[in-house]
């Protein structure tokens, strides 16, 4: 049973859903193959341009998950044997350098520390290297969930130019679309890909897309093989409003609520609210006397941060332990660091009391943990500089 009171999921997504979404999506289901559909098909895809901050992209929506968006984002493109240069730099960018392999794809991987960003200097090296230009993708994650960083999309696109190099750009975008500043068309993505459970404030359950011209060419002659992802069939259905198969009527409705919200506050507005949380929570980790993951101060996202546990302590025990104690949920350490970091959410429909909340959770429950955190301090580090900014 839950206790009283807001639950406090501070894991960096699935994210709660407010009020106002829950409410959209509680309409009676209309039918799919109807006018009222159509528009609200119409009105989703419009709005998702702008949070893409694409004039030129394509909408692609399956019911589906920001997994099946990385399947939608490689078969439509790619062709079994073909190479693509994967930028590895934590658990969510190995997942999808995999799922290129699933596929018969040849990856070539740009390994990079946990707790860095892909470095834009070694992708030009790596693709200026590549005489008879074999490279068909470049595969990115702009942020790094596993491990708090966020990586510059716009430098790895001048370093792909650089190189004079005619690769696409597959960019996952699921933690950081509508949170973290992603210009699609200004920064060259020919494809980027994201879910809805988290800067888009909704359950999960749908795979999102927005494609090039460039890469709906290369669509033509990819060779993977694909049915229920071929986009094909729901770029042609969609713009007339409908899908090739049943679609995720309850999220369609959600989603035009998410989008009207941050048309209101505005795209500007909620990167700026996103990274003014991000730098509080990682004052406060300071000041409880914590490491960050992340060791680039430039790199550090806005949406999630990765905190080191101490020598000798296990962070899923910690995260067990804060679930028990006060039912706080937290972010478990992935694949390298897994046992070693814990993970701290900030991001989707956010203020600061629910940030403070959560961190007042942090403290105490380390401290009950046996960790010997000076109780306040990361508050007041949090509490300053929220009060300095706001």
């Amino acid at each position: 049973m839950s206790g009283p009171g807001r639950p406090f999921l501070q894991i960096p997504g699935p994210t709660l859903v407010p009020e106002r979404i829950v409410r959209a999506m509680s309409e009676s289901i209309i039918d799919h193959r109807g006018p009222r559909f159509a528009a609200l098909v119409g009105e989703c895809l419009d709005g998702l341009k702008a949070v893409f901050q694409t004039a030129r992209g394509h909408i692609v929506l399956y019911p589906g998950s920001g997994t099946g968006a990385w399947e939608a984002a490689l078969v439509n493109t790619l062709s079994p044997g073909d190479r693509v240069l994967a930028c590895v730099n934590g658990h969510f960018s190995t997942g999808f350098a995999r799922a290129a392999a699933a596929y018969g794809i040849e990856v070539d991987r740009l390994e990079v520390p946990y707790g860095a960003g892909i470095p834009a200097a070694q992708v030009e090296a790596r693709l200026g290297a590549d005489g008879a230009q074999q490279i068909r993708a470049v595969l990115a994650v702009h942020n790094e969930t596993s491990t708090g960083v966020t990586s510059d999309v716009a430098a790895l696109r001048r370093a792909m130019d650089a190189a004079r190099h005619p690769a696409l750009l597959l960019v996952d975008t699921v933690s950081s679309l509508a949170s973290i500043d992603f210009r699609m068309d200004e920064w060259g993505a020919d494809v980027t890909l994201t879910g809805p459970q988290k800067g888009l404030m909704l359950p999960p359950g749908m795979a999102i897309l927005a494609v090039s011209d460039k890469a709906l060419a290369a669509s033509e002659k990819a060779r993977c093989p694909r049915s229920y992802w071929d986009w094909a069939p729901v770029l042609e259905r969609n713009r007339r409003g409908e899908f090739p198969y049943t679609p995720a009527t309850a999220l369609l409705f959600g989603l035009r609520e998410a989008l009207v919200m941050l048309k209101e506050e505005g795209l500007a507005n909620v990167f700026q609210r996103h990274a003014r949380l991000g730098e509080a929570c990682r004052r406060a980790v300071r000041g409880m006397g914590l490491e960050i993951l992340c060791r680039n101060p430039a790199e550090r996202s806005s949406t999630v941060t990765a905190v080191v546990m101490p020598q000798g302590s296990d962070s899923d025990a910690y995260i067990a332990h804060a679930n028990r104690a006060l039912g706080l949920s937290l972010g478990v350490g992935l694949g390298e660091v897994k046992g070693k970091v814990f993970r701290i959410g900030h991001l989707g429909s956010l203020n600061e009391l629910e940030l403070l909340g959560g961190l007042a959770g942090v403290e105490m429950t380390l401290r009950s943990f046996g960790l010997p955190v000076p109780l306040g301090a990361g508050l007041a580090a949090a509490e300053a500089y929220l009060l300095q900014t706001a």
